[in-house]
């Protein structure tokens, strides 16, 4: 048995993210390079109150490997959809506004703080990015 090296949610980021479908520009700003995939239901809050639920205890990494593709699968639109891809700057903003670890509660509000400030970038006028 190993003992975990990192925190559990890592291992479940990294079998997510060859999924992940990145756009080629920041949703808010419309650059493009170095950009991030953030999710608007934080993945480790999700995690924790799915382990919780299904009264699983994590201690090993065979014990994160066993049961990390169970929670990606019933987390898909999570996981993949109810996300957007933001440059480093705006990304940083979103997580001044909403913490490091936004609440679950806050998903629709982050989204509409998006929203918002990706109009203030680009008015209506010009059309979208």
């Amino acid at each position: 048995m190993s003992t975990l090296k990192r925190i559990p949610i890592k291992y479940v980021r990294d079998r997510a993210k060859n999924r992940y479908e990145k756009d080629s520009f920041c949703y808010v700003c419309g650059v493009g390079g170095s950009l991030d995939f953030h999710h608007l239901y934080t993945v480790d809050v999700l995690f924790d109150n799915w382990l919780k639920t299904n009264k699983i205890k994590i201690n090993t990494v065979e014990d994160i490997i066993a049961v990390r593709d169970e929670f990606i699968e019933s987390h898909l639109y999570e996981m993949y959809e109810y996300a957007r891809t933001l440059c480093k700057t705006c990304h940083k903003r979103l997580h001044t506004v909403y913490g490091q670890r936004p609440a679950l509660s806050t998903a629709s509000k982050q989204e509409r703080w998006l929203d918002k400030q990706r109009e203030k970038k680009c008015p209506k006028e010009y059309g979208p990015l």
